[in-house]
């Protein structure tokens, strides 16, 4: 099958983010039944989603950093430190996102997203 311009786009938009690495890597790891989710993870989050012309890509990455801790999916959330980080979001503006997230999601769900994004910080070396 080939690969339709959505793809296509949401594949160009997710290594922006995320990096050619991860996604190469996690594109590479996937067989036959993981890549139905690759492809529908890549069209429909990636170029259909992250891809609209409303909101830059810094605002994307922080409004998925409090969604991600809202649903409490941490390993997710340390993914997309290093994808906030890639679209210009500073140590400072995720360490705001996260305390915003805090009021609304509660303090449990804050210090797992703390703990996911200081270990995500800390490898990318972009903590002082």
């Amino acid at each position: 099958m080939a690969d339709s311009e959505l793809f296509e786009r949401g594949l160009q938009r997710r290594r922006e983010v995320l990096g050619s690495e991860y996604v190469d890597a996690n594109l590479r790891d996937s067989d036959e039944f993981m890549m139905a989710f690759q492809r529908a993870v890549t069209e429909v989050a990636w170029g259909w989603a992250w891809s609209r012309p409303g909101l830059d890509a810094k605002t994307r990455s922080m409004i998925s950093l409090a969604m991600l801790t809202a649903l409490g999916r941490f390993d997710e959330l340390g993914i997309y430190v290093k994808g906030a980080l890639r679209s210009g979001v500073s140590v400072g503006e995720i360490q705001e996102v996260l305390i915003q997230a805090i009021a609304y999601c509660g303090t449990p769900a804050g210090r797992q997203a703390f703990l996911a994004a200081h270990r995500a910080l800390s490898a990318e070396g972009a903590l002082g």
